[in-house]
């Protein structure tokens, strides 16, 4: 049997989220043990927050999905700052903050758009 398929799992954003998802959970890996319940959590949390809340909003009305679109664009900020503090704290490379930096900025540019579109329509 075919795994059954949710139209959110077709959308481009959420592609994307999840793919940010995986890299925000190998670089947490090397955070130290200390920040396991702090930094370490709370980037996972941001990070898997954001395609968490593009699934739930889609298929629903398009001012629900507008909203929680806004809190998956909150979370992609709230990632830049753990992100931030990651590499201040030199947790993870300047490398690894830039490429973080690129993806969250895509993801929030197509969030943007995608709420653009929800709204002319």
């Amino acid at each position: 049997m075919e795994n059954p398929k949710f139209k959110f799992e077709d959308l481009k954003v959420y592609q994307k989220a999840l793919d940010f998802v995986d890299e925000v959970y190998q670089v947490t890996k090397s955070f130290p043990k200390e920040e396991l319940y702090g930094l370490s959590s709370q980037y996972k949390r941001a990070a898997v927050s954001v395609p968490l809340n593009i699934a739930e909003g889609a298929g629903d009305t398009d001012p629900q999905f507008n909203r929680y679109l806004q809190m998956a664009w909150d979370s992609t900020k709230e990632c830049v700052v753990c992100s931030t503090i990651a590499r201040r704290q030199n947790f993870i490379t300047n490398e690894e903050d830039l490429s973080a930096r690129i993806k969250l900025s895509e993801l929030a540019k197509m969030t943007t758009s995608l709420q653009r579109y929800l709204k002319e329509r």
